[in-house]
This record gives structure tokens, C-alpha cells and sequence, in this order.
């Protein structure tokens, strides 16, 4: 097999024909990152890489696998990548800033280590824009990651990297954080799946910025990598005291379910986003087609529930805030952009703050109150495509001011809710961008989401389209 079709395969795939000696982890490594060697400077989703580091486990990977007595776990030599918003033991670490140019923690975050406990071999850390504080990726420190459907596009974020080195064959498996959309957001900009899972169903450590309305998840080009990923990480930990208690889940097998019955609504708005792209509603439209094809029960509806924007800025920017609030002095080294935000939010009474909690747990009734009748609830991932690289928002949608925050009004609301909820693509627009589906399920119900999901991609597969950069 060649060293490209080997960057092609799925993890589910890889692990297999690692553990019946088909293939070498070694061989796979390398295959990788000759890959990023070659597009890497094109791309910059990576930031940091650990290549020597990565070989040495790969070599360790394939001795295993000789060895009758080894136990070989389930990502056994499969390579993945990590968000540099996750601490990662002995290598640099800098949450997008040069603030933390120099910072190596001492250890893994929960969700690094089970992937390498699993046999994952982690090969390096992929860009983010500043503590994740928009939904694309550039930083001061390491410049703008591209799209590789597009170079003069953002691929999203803040996960961004990590969705650009999926999509462009750099590592089937990336680990991703969203606190406002930062996983469902570049997966459908890129072209990729992306799972939030439930508020603690994988445990964060340590807390971000955005505590309260952080996840960390999976971003995958397959569903069945994901639901792998899932069955790995998901699962209580002591430093995490929000994370759940262990699902008797078996994520992979639940992938098999069909969605006979299954009450689903669809809203193209949910009532209150300012405007959506016409060719992004007309995509997402179509697609609800498969979940009726698949026997689910679809209902196109108008929610008309208030916008909790303005408590979720709060909570997200002004936790940002909160943490850049030392670094008044170094005021160069953090964007403009996010300087102004800082200064805003250091100006609010304490109050301000804790009412924008009170306005969160009141705007929960309106989703709680839905879920009660619908299973799943579809809408467009995001409200436009991908926007031109450098840019922080979007300045209009469809013609329409919209302001900043203003284009993602799908995804924030259930980092309020803490409901899983994932990202499918599901179509281009007219110059080849991708487009991608929101599925969001009940409280805790990441079996479905994943099921649901499954079941779109069964009947309209993605994987094999893959983007002109690669």
C-alpha cells in the first residue's frame, strides 16, 4: 500500500490491520509525517510536532505487536494529533499566545493520556487562535492555519488546526475542545465530523478560560473513528469534577441502530439567528431528506426561542477576560480584537457575570421543554461557509451586517446546555465549500447523536471526497 493511501484510512481500519501484522505502526508514522513535511508549510495546522518522539513509540508499537504476551489496546499505533489548548507532558504547550511561547507541562490532559494509554501515538499539536477565543484560527505566534479546500479560507476554530490536518490527510484522529462551537464549527468548515460530547462525558483538565462551557471531543473524517475515540476517553477522572460517571456504552456497536420512529426536528433558524446563507439553508434542507429515508420522523419547525447570546459572550469572553486580566502589561502580545474585548468586560460589575448564569438556567427551559418531544434537533453547523482567512467573523451574511459571535448562533447555545451535539457534512457550496449539518441530541444521550449521525453518513458517505490541497 502506498504511503498516501495510507493517510487515507480510517482509524478503525488502521488499528485492524495493525493488530493482524498487515500493517506497521512504523510505516504509518512515517507515512504521516512525510505528509505534514509536504503540506504542513502550506497549511500550518501544526504548530509543534513531536516526529522523533512519535517514531520512537511507533517503533515501540510495532515490537509490541510481535510479542504473543502484549495486550494491544484499541488505537495500538495509530497516530493522533492534540489541540494546543491541551496539556500535553514534555511538549510545548502555548494556548496560541505568545504569552506561553515557553510553557511545557509536566502532564497530560485526561483525554491525551487515555488516547496514548489506548496505544494512540501522539505526533504533535495543531494551531488555535488565542485561548480559543474566535472561531478561526490565527494567532500572533504562529500566524493563520488555511483551509485545505481553499488556502484563502479560514478551516474554522478554534480547533482549526486540527480540523485542516484531518481534512488534508495529516492524522485520522484529532482531539478538539469546543466552548462555543470550536469543534462543530471547523468540522463543517473543513469538511469533517466533529462530536461535542456531553458537559463531562470526557473529563477536561484543566479548566479553561470558559470552564463552565468547555468540551473535548473527537474530530474524525469517519464517525465509527470517532465513536472509537469515545469508547476510549469517555468516563469519570478525579481532577475533572464535573466529568459524568461511565456510560455501560458501547459506542462503535451503538452505530448499528437504525432510526425507525425516531422524533427529529429540523430548524433552519431556531428563531433567532440574524441571518443564514442561502446556499447553507438550501444544503441543510436537503440533507433532513436522509433521516426521513432512514425512517425517522421529521418535523420542520419554528422555535422562536429568545437568543441566550448575550449570556453565553458573557460567560465566554468575560471568563477570557478574567484570565488575560494580569497581563494589562503585555498588552502587545494579544490581538487587538481580543484586547478590546478584555477591556470591556474588566469594566462590568461582578454581577454582570453571575446574571448572565441566572439568564442561562432560564434559557434552558426552552430547549428542556423541546427535547421532552424530539429526539434530535437538526440545523445548519453554521450560518455561512467559510470566510476569508485573517478574519476574526464574518462582516455579513448573505448581504446582512451580522455582528461578531453573530454568524455562529447553532452552536453556542448548547455549550449553555451542555447537550451532545455534532457536526456532519453534508454538501459544497457553488465554489467547493464545505457544508456542514448540526445533529444535537438530549442531555447525555451521545449514543444517538452518534447513531443518528452513523445513519447520514451510511446514506450520504463523505469520507472519500477529499480536498484539492491534498
Amino acid at each position: 500500500m502506498s504511503a498516501n493511501a495510507l493517510c487515507w484510512l480510517p482509524a478503525t481500519e488502521l488499528a485492524s490491520l495493525i493488530r493482524k501484522k498487515k500493517l506497521s505502526p512504523v510505516e504509518i508514522v512515517n507515512a504521516v509525517l512525510d505528509r505534514i513535511d509536504k503540506l504542513n508549510p502550506r497549511l500550518n495546522a501544526y504548530c509543534t510536532l513531536a516526529a522523533e518522539d512519535a517514531r520512537r513509540q511507533a517503533r515501540l508499537a510495532e515490537r509490541a505487536v510481535t510479542r504473543r504476551s502484549a495486550t494491544l489496546g484499541p488505537l495500538h499505533g495509530v497516530p493522533f494529533s492534540v489541540k494546543d489548548l491541551v496539556i500535553t507532558r514534555g511538549v510545548l504547550t502555548t494556548f496560541g499566545t505568545p504569552l506561553y511561547r515557553d510553557n511545557v507541562p509536566a502532564e497530560d490532559a485526561p483525554m491525551v493520556a487515555r488516547m496514548k494509554a489506548a496505544g494512540g501515538i501522539m505526533i504533535g499539536k495543531t494551531n488555535t487562535p488565542t485561548l480559543g477565543w474566535i472561531g478561526a484560527t490565527h494567532n500572533l505566534l504562529f500566524g493563520p492555519t488555511r483551509n485545505p479546500w481553499d488556502p484563502e479560507t479560514t478551516p474554522g476554530g478554534s480547533s482549526g488546526g486540527a480540523s485542516a490536518a484531518v481534512a488534508a490527510g495529516l492524522g485520522p484522529l484529532a482531539i478538539g475542545t469546543d466552548g462555543g462551537g470550536s469543534i462543530r464549527i471547523p468540522a463543517s468548515f473543513a469538511g469533517i465530523f466533529g462530536h461535542k460530547p456531553s458537559f463531562g462525558r470526557i473529563p477536561v483538565y484543566p479548566w479553561s478560560a470558559a470552564w463552565s462551557l468547555s468540551h473535548i471531543g473527537p474530530m474524525t473524517r469517519t464517525v465509527a473513528d470517532a465513536a472509537l475515540v469515545m469508547n476510549v476517553c469517555a468516563g469519570p477522572e478525579e481532577r475533572d469534577p464535573g466529568s459524568l460517571p461511565a456510560e455501560r456504552v458501547d459506542y462503535v456497536k451503538a452505530l448499528k441502530g437504525d432510526l425507525d420512529g425516531v422524533r427529529i426536528a429540523w430548524s433552519v433558524d431556531l428563531g433567532f439567528a440574524d441571518a443564514v446563507d442561502p446556499e447553507v439553508a438550501a444544503s441543510c434542507a436537503k440533507a433532513t431528506r436522509a433521516f426521513r429515508e432512514a425512517g425517522a420522523r421529521v418535523e420542520e419547525v419554528k422555535p422562536r426561542w429568545p437568543s441566550p447570546r448575550d449570556a453565553w459572550h458573557t460567560i465566554f469572553c468575560g471568563g477570557i477576560a478574567t484570565r488575560l486580566a494580569p497581563y494589562r502589561e503585555r498588552r502587545q502580545e494579544i490581538e487587538p480584537g481580543l484586547w478590546e474585548i478584555v477591556e470591556w468586560y474588566l469594566r462590568q460589575p461582578p454581577t454582570a457575570y453571575l446574571q448572565a448564569w441566572f439568564d442561562r438556567l432560564a434559557w434552558w427551559q426552552h430547549p428542556r421543554a423541546f427535547f421532552e418531544k424530539y429526539e434530535l434537533l437538526l440545523t445548519p453547523t453554521i450560518a455561512c461557509p467559510p470566510f476569508a482567512v485573517g478574519l476574526d467573523n464574518p462582516p455579513e451574511i448573505a448581504g446582512r451586517a451580522v455582528p461578531p459571535y453573530g454568524w455562529i448562533p447553532f452552536t453556542y447555545p448548547f455549550n449553555l446546555t451542555g447537550q451532545p451535539a455534532a457536526s456532519v457534512p453534508c454538501g459544497f457550496t457553488k465554489s467547493g465549500l464545505p457544508i456542514g449539518l448540526q445533529i444535537v441530541g438530549r442531555r447525555f444521550d451521545d449514543a444517538t447523536v452518534l447513531r443518528a449521525s452513523a445513519a447520514f453518513e451510511r446514506a450520504r458517505p463523505w469520507a472519500d471526497r477529499r480536498p484539492p490541497l491534498a
